[in-house]
Parts: structure tokens; C-alpha cells; sequence
């Protein structure tokens, strides 16, 4: 029987080895090129969607080998997608996961054609997962991802933020946004590997609309840091939401209002949540990622707090 995946911190360390390692640098490759590849792999970040992406492949049954395809596929899908957003022409960013951007770091020519390496490889990746699934499951694997990252999904979402300026700024402009950009990757991270493993169809709704509240309450907390907190808190360019007129659930509605459908979105969540645990006890680690959410709205809110006591005080008696 294939090997189980399971998650522990020595699973923790092989995944960040393993996104430095699993796209192969040729010895002939030019040298600026493998740089700033080796740049980018060597920043892995918090490796958030891999690590739930091997929790929910041993819950579905998936082999081990599979499961750390499509973690770090997704996770080379994800960094090439911040390569692209951090440039210039999108939102000309300085900073990502603590470190220069690569096109400050090297050139744009150089970042594009980084961020399309990790896009190969990261295809290449997951068709090995998909290639030893059950033949009746590989098409509806296939046409999901592709509809998560193509003109349905990513790559739309990205486009409605470049041209945010010129829409109405409301919350149903902006979660639009979000559910093209951010909720996209959350929900391939939490669908596919469910997908690979023979998921019941009413299982796979519930996932989806896990996916759906955490990527907006995701989204709507990186919103709100972005208008709160400094790089040094955030690790990557902050405030640059409102500086490029970009879609802002907090510059949209309001901070307070922000916090309040954040908070409804994770009700919703919780709900669904309960539903999908009774039927799978053993995804009870989502509850895990949802305290996290949690955590990080306290967080912000009392950032929020805080801001709203200083204005207050020097405010003219």
C-alpha cells in the first residue's frame, strides 16, 4: 500500500526543502536566470497551502508522492502569481516574504521568465499526481484547475485589478476580485487533493464553500493590514492598496464594516465547517486554520483599536 502522507514539523521541513528542490536548475542554465531562481526558492515563505495540502491528501487516502506534488505544484502556482502581481506594470511592489521583490532584485525580464519556470514546473508536478488517479476523476481534476487558474479565475481576477480604477469601489466589486485572485488558490489547496482521493460530490461543495468565506476573510485581513500595518509587520510593500487604486475591502467600506462581514464571512464558514466534519471527522484539523484566522482578526482589530484611541486623543478638547 502507497505511503500515507502525514504532517508533523520534520513533514514541515521536507516541504520547505522541497520547494527549493523540486525545480531542477540545469548546469548550462544562464547564470542571472538560476539566480534569481534560486532567489525566489530559497524563500519559501510560511508554506501555509502545502502543509494543508498533505493534511487533506491523508484524509482523502492520497499516496504520499502524490500529495507532495501537488503541495508544492501549488505552492510554485501561488509564488509565480506574487512574482507577477509584485511588478511594475500590477502593483510595483519593493518587498515579498521579507525579502527584495525579484524584479528589484535582478530585472523584470528576469522575473517573468522566473515566475513562467515556476508555472512549468508546477504543471509538470501536478499532472504526475493526476496521471495515477482514478481514470474517471482525471478530466473534472484537470478542467477545475484550469478553471481556478485561466480566464474563469486567476487571471481574471487579476485583470478586474488592474482595471479597478475605472469600476465601482463596493463590496461586490471587490470580493469579485477576490474570489478571482485570492479564493482561487485557497480553493484549489483545499479541493484538490479531495478531487485526487475520490471525494464524494456533496463533500466537494462543502470544501468549496470553506474556500469561498476563508479566501474572502483571508483576503479582507490582508486588506486591513495593508491599511494598518508597516512592511516590517506584513513582510511585503504595505499601503500600496490605496496609492495604486486597487481593490480595498477596508478603503471600500469602511475598517469597521470590514471587520464586521469579515466576522460574518468566518460565521458562515464555521457552519459549513460543522457539516463537513460530520461527514469527514478526519478534516477536524480545518479548525485549526480557522483559529488561525481568528487570531490574525484580533490582530488587526486591535491595530484598529488602537489607531482609532490615538485620532481620538488628539482630537481638540
Amino acid at each position: 500500500m502507497p505511503a500515507k502522507p502525514q504532517f508533523d514539523e520534520k513533514n514541515s521541513a521536507l516541504l520547505k526543502e522541497s520547494f527549493r528542490t523540486s525545480l531542477p536548475l540545469p548546469s548550462l542554465l544562464d547564470p542571472g536566470f538560476e539566480e534569481a531562481l534560486r532567489h525566489v526558492l530559497s524563500a519559501s515563505g510560511s508554506m501555509v497551502r502545502p502543509r494543508m495540502v498533505l493534511r487533506l491528501s491523508a484524509a482523502y487516502d492520497l499516496d504520499l508522492e502524490s500529495a507532495h506534488n501537488v503541495a508544492i505544484a501549488l505552492e510554485y502556482f501561488h509564488t509565480a502569481s506574487l512574482i507577477f502581481d509584485d511588478l511594475p506594470c500590477m502593483d510595483n511592489a519593493l518587498q515579498r516574504r521579507g525579502v527584495p521583490c525579484v524584479h528589484i532584485e535582478f530585472d523584470e525580464s528576469t522575473a517573468i521568465l522566473t515566475a513562467l519556470a515556476l508555472i512549468n514546473r508546477a504543471y509538470a508536478l501536478i499532472w504526475r499526481a493526476i496521471a495515477v488517479c482514478p481514470r474517471n476523476v482525471q478530466p473534472h481534476v484537470m478542467t477545475y484547475i484550469e478553471k481556478r487558474l485561466g480566464v474563469d479565475g486567476l487571471l481574471n481576477g487579476q485583470s478586474l485589478d488592474l482595471r479597478y480604477s475605472t469600476l465601482p469601489h463596493t463590496r461586490e466589486t471587490t470580493e469579485r476580485i477576490a474570489l478571482g485572485k485570492t479564493v482561487s488558490l485557497i480553493r484549489l489547496t483545499l479541493v484538490v487533493p479531495a478531487m485526487l482521493g475520490g471525494a464524494p460530490a456533496r463533500e466537494i461543495q462543502l470544501l468549496e464553500r470553506v474556500a469561498v468565506c476563508w479566501g474572502l476573510a483571508y483576503q479582507a485581513i490582508d486588506d486591513l493590514k495593508d491599511v494598518l500595518q508597516s512592511a516590517t509587520e506584513t513582510g511585503k510593500t504595505s499601503a500600496r492598496d490605496d496609492l495604486l487604486d486597487r481593490p480595498n475591502i477596508a478603503s471600500a467600506i469602511g475598517i469597521c464594516a470590514a471587520v464586521e462581514r469579515l466576522e460574518r464571512l468566518l460565521h458562515i464558514g464555521d457552519l459549513t465547517l460543522r457539516r463537513l466534519l460530520v461527514r469527514r471527522p478526519a478534516l477536524s484539523f480545518l479548525s485549526k486554520l480557522r483559529s488561525d484566522l481568528e487570531a490574525e482578526l484580533r490582530q488587526v482589530t486591535d491595530v484598529a483599536c488602537e489607531m482609532a484611541e490615538e485620532a481620538f486623543t488628539r482630537e481638540p478638547s
